[in-house]
């Protein structure tokens, strides 16, 4: 029985992929594995059938998105109910794993068509048609049935300093770059262990030297190509718009007020102008500098006035606290979010609010979360929405917010929560003529996990891909800037590491450019991807009829 166990224990190898990749991401946050951590994985699909290599991919991708979305159990402190949290957890992850299992199939496939041809079609599939499949299936999976653009392997390199692919073609080049190293170090493996295997394909010397050295080379001069484009980012006219960004610790916006109903948030005003005041550096005389713009978080007005009477981002009271928070020159105009309700017809939006000495400005969610502001039907089937959490909300369309600063008026990008996961609307706003992305947040539904981290990683690619400097806060967390080349400042606990699940607020002076050129993503769109991944999908249905 021992021997048996020990002949197995082997095949525990081919089941390091989804582990190494979930220590790449939020909890553990070792970047730098997601380099190798598909390699295994795609060394058995290698040598094995497609049905095998399905199973061994959709396993790894199970645990991967069962471990990385541990944070929803924490839907249930705020009275989601229990067991439809499980479901959803575990129907999410294995629908997730399916992308997974779908590249383990069509690799293995694609190996069975190439082993016994030429050596160039072997090259072919290392160096073209398997990252091209793994972006194309991250494209499908950011898109389809509303999207979850969420934890995209090339995320991982875009927090490391090594995202500026993504001005090409967004965070999925990074990730079709990713691939590539790993099926580098596929193939040395397959060389070291092919002198154990008597059934292994011999591969000429000169053709393992082009193997490992021909994908190296194509990575350095992808990133030698995006190089010229992220430094353009940073160049052109330039101003310096000032926000005070606030994050704040409450509870679920959506919480009962009879659970607390003691509560009064009327003093808030008061605790967040301390806390900015405390973050704003002083001139050299003295002088603190007035904000441009104070951004809260997406539940600002929610949080504001029990019972949500200033929940409404166009209500009289909700215009009263930005005008209180704009009275004393602190600031020139305030940034919240809150709820929007249509009387005729009857019209719920989640919706963020620009006030100013201006008319009020106001940009409705144009990405819905499935499930959580609506349920899939809802529109025609009237009975579904009350089962809708926060109620049946309606789509808006994309638009820009001009925040009046003292240097000349900029053009902010909008996203409200989930939002800043979606590139494609975000490359909308850039090619709209957004001078800076703005994202308001309210992650305290997942209080006490990891989830602020991961959700904050987003915001560094969507940086990168659109070449524009995001200004970042969230209810719990994580609240900060990032530059257009993905240098990231975040909101620090004493540890330096990210304030997440604890009040604070920070000083944030941006960079924003006049007459930028747009970068190559925000002009070409996944268009390129989406065609040559479409004319790969026909060649691997082909092979697969043929044979």
């Amino acid at each position: 029985m021992i021997r048996r166990l020990a002949e197995k224990l082997p095949y525990l190898f081919w089941f390091a992929t989804g582990f190494l990749l979930f220590a790449a991401f939020p909890p553990f946050g070792e970047r730098m594995d997601a380099f190798f951590a598909l390699a295994p994985a795609m060394f058995f699909a290698r040598r094995n059938s497609p049905r095998k290599s399905f199973l061994c991919w959709f396993s790894n991708g199970l645990f991967f998105w069962v471990a990385t979305l541990s944070w929803m159990p924490a839907i249930v402190k705020n009275d989601g109910p229990w067991p439809l949290v499980l479901l959803g957890w575990f129907a999410l992850s294995a629908y997730c794993a399916l992308y997974f299992g779908a590249f383990g199939w069509a690799s293995a496939t694609l190996w069975r068509w190439a082993r016994p041809r030429a050596y160039v079609c072997r090259l072919a599939v290392i160096v073209v048609a398997e990252p091209l499949l793994w972006a194309g299936l991250e494209l499908v999976r950011s898109r389809f049935g509303g999207g979850f653009a969420w934890n995209q392997l090339g995320v991982a390199p875009v927090n490391s300093g090594l995202g500026a692919p993504a001005v090409l073609g967004g965070v999925y080049l990074v990730s079709a770059a990713v691939v590539l190293v790993n099926g580098t170090f596929a193939s040395v493996a397959e060389r070291v262990f092919a002198s154990y295997d008597a059934n292994a394909p011999a591969v000429p010397r000169w053709a393992r030297s082009v193997e490992t050295i021909l994908p190296v080379l194509l990575v350095l001069g992808l990133y030698s190509a995006a190089r010229p484009f992220v430094a353009e980012a940073s160049g052109g006219d330039r101003r310096n718009v000032i926000f005070g960004l606030v994050q704040r610790n409450f509870p679920c916006a959506f919480l009962p007020v009879e659970k607390d109903p003691d509560a009064v948030y009327s003093d808030l005003r008061f605790d967040l102008v301390s806390k900015l005041v405390a973050a704003r550096p002083a001139d050299p005389s003295g002088h603190l500098a007035r904000y441009d713009a104070f951004l809260l978080p997406e539940s600002a007005l929610c949080e504001s006035f029990k019972a949500g009477r200033a929940s409404l981002v166009n209500s009289s009271a909700a215009a009263e606290f930005a005008s209180q928070l704009m009275a004393d020159g602190w600031s020139g105009s305030v940034i919240a979010g809150g709820s929007r309700i249509d009387r005729d017809p009857a019209r719920l939006y989640n919706s963020l609010a620009l006030y100013s000495d201006g008319p009020l400005q106001v940009y409705d969610k144009v990405h819905l979360v499935p499930f959580g502001e609506y349920i899939p039907g809802d529109k025609i089937f009237p009975s579904l929405q009350k089962m809708a959490p926060v109620g049946s909300c309606t789509a808006g369309e994309p638009k820009l917010l001009k925040i009046p600063a003292a240097t000349g008026g900029v053009l902010a990008g909008p996203a409200i929560c989930f939002e800043d996961t979606d590139s494609a609307l975000m490359r909308s706003h850039a090619a709209a003529g957004a001078q800076i992305l703005v994202f308001a947040t309210n992650d305290s539904w997942f209080y006490g996990s990891c989830e602020p981290v991961q959700h904050a990683w987003q915001a560094v690619a969507r940086a990168v891909e659109t070449g524009l400097p995001v200004v970042r806060t969230g209810n719990s967390g994580v609240t900060g800037h990032v530059l257009p080349d993905g240098s990231a400042t975040w909101l620090q606990d004493a540890s330096g590491k990210p304030l997440v699940d604890s009040p604070g607020a920070m000083y944030a002076n941006v960079t924003v450019r006049d007459g930028a050129r747009q970068t190559p993503y925000v002009r070409l769109g996944d268009t390129p991807l989406f065609c040559a991944f479409l004319l790969l999908i026909t060649a691997i249905s082909v092979i697969k009829y043929k044979s």
